[in-house]
């Protein structure tokens, strides 16, 4: 009888044998002529779309409506001598994330691994060379600085208290209203008017208020939508299905005029509060539904273990249900996050100057009339940027919860 050591029965996984770029490209890129053969034509077309671009970006291309108006496209017609409260409101939110990626990296071998170096070396090559940012670079990488530095700190300070993520949490918490403050002014500090806020700052401030007050709605809605009682059923279902059948253009015109006409006069909203009400109401529609599936995923043998166990129902939802439905629905929640980032692009229509809304006015000026694929090519690369920032984050967190089952 053959004797099996214990070795040979090791519960580690295989070893996964590292490909050399040719012998990668040869199995998965040229494996037979077919796959030969649309390489080659896929790479042909993709390198003539890029041949085409860049000989018209270095050659063609005006970019000179880029840095004229740069101020405009971040932050509309803010003052700028009120300019140091923006850099402010950076400064703190570029320490925020540095802490974040540090307290979310303890755990890690080394934080600033080759590959992270790299990238915050071309982050600040970008800085120094494309000219829009060029004036500001003495202003700018040492917010590259304060990422690194405040990264670095809250790596030690997560490994020495590991409960510092939720202080970190409330830190994001609370710096929204920090923002608020260094925008909007009052507290000792100059009020800015809110006809005043515009391009990115705007955008930013918008997207960020609808998350925050869309996510615990379309959580009541969703759980309302599964309540055991017909009332609170029939009204969640009701709402939702009558927010999804309403486009989001005439949601945002009936927040601007309707809801002014049930409020007496000098009591109404500032019309930046009704749009963000308007994105809130109509996300939290879409976010219930992602909720609610994320809910239905999770095992009915959950409930019933922890109710074996004696646990009521709220604390079963909070304990139990919502954390694994959550972290089900991670990847669904992001997207809606990142619909209703793309839907403030809207808000132009309703007169707000967001970031598409300050470049359409930059275009109607005659000294850039026919600007538009320099312009409209700039504002899709800041949109790109933060929309896969959210992604990144989103594969980050679900990483993080080890989401498979």
């Amino acid at each position: 009888m053959t004797s099996v050591t214990p070795d040979s029965l090791s519960s580690a996984p295989p070893e996964i044998l590292a490909l050399g770029p040719v012998a990668w490209a040869k199995k998965n890129l040229f494996s037979d002529w077919f796959n030969s053969l649309l390489t080659v034509v896929i790479v042909g077309i993709l390198g003539w779309g890029i041949f085409r671009l860049a000989s018209w970006a270095l050659t063609v291309a005006q970019w000179q409506v880029i840095p004229n108006n740069f101020g405009l496209f971040m932050t509309g017609t803010f003052p700028s001598g009120l300019y140091a409260r923006i850099w402010a409101l950076l400064a703190v939110v570029c320490g925020l994330a540095g802490l974040s990626w540090g307290v979310l990296g303890r755990n890690v071998s080394t934080l600033f691994s080759r590959s992270v170096l790299i990238g915050l070396g071309l982050v600040c090559a970008f800085i120094v060379l494309f000219p829009p940012t060029r004036p500001s670079s003495l202003k700018l990488l040492p917010m590259v600085a304060l990422v690194a530095i405040a990264a670095a700190a809250g790596r030690q300070v997560g490994r020495k208290f590991p409960g510092i993520g939720k202080w970190v949490s409330l830190a994001w918490f609370l710096s929204y209203f920090v923002a608020l403050w260094l925008i909007g002014g009052g507290l000792g500090l100059t009020p800015v008017s809110t006809n005043d806020w515009g391009g990115l700052v705007l955008t930013l401030f918008t997207a960020v208020s609808g998350i925050v007050l869309c996510f615990p709605l379309g959580l009541l809605l969703a759980l309302g939508r599964r309540s055991a009682l017909p009332v609170v059923r029939l009204l969640s279902t009701v709402y939702i299905e009558l927010v999804r059948g309403v486009p989001l253009v005439a949601f945002l015109f009936m927040g601007q005029v309707m809801i002014p006409l049930f409020l007496p006069i000098g009591s109404r909203p500032d019309r930046i509060l009704r749009a963000v009400i308007a994105l809130a109401l109509f996300s939290a529609a879409y976010l219930a539904e992602n909720v609610r599936a994320g809910l239905q995923a999770v095992p009915r043998g959950q409930r019933e273990a922890a109710m074996s166990l004696g646990l009521n129902t709220p604390t079963t939802l909070g304990l139990i249900i919502l954390p694994q439905a959550l972290k089900i629905a991670i990847p669904a929640i992001v997207g809606q996050f990142i619909s209703l980032f793309q839907d403030t692009t809207l808000l132009s229509i309703v007169g707000l100057a967001e970031l598409l809304g300050i470049g359409k006015s930059i275009l109607a000026n005659p000294a850039y009339l026919g600007r538009y694929a320099e312009v409209y090519l700039f504002l899709a690369v800041i949109y790109w940027f933060f929309c896969y920032a959210m992604s990144l984050a989103s594969r980050k967190i679900e990483e993080k919860l080890n989401t498979e089952h």
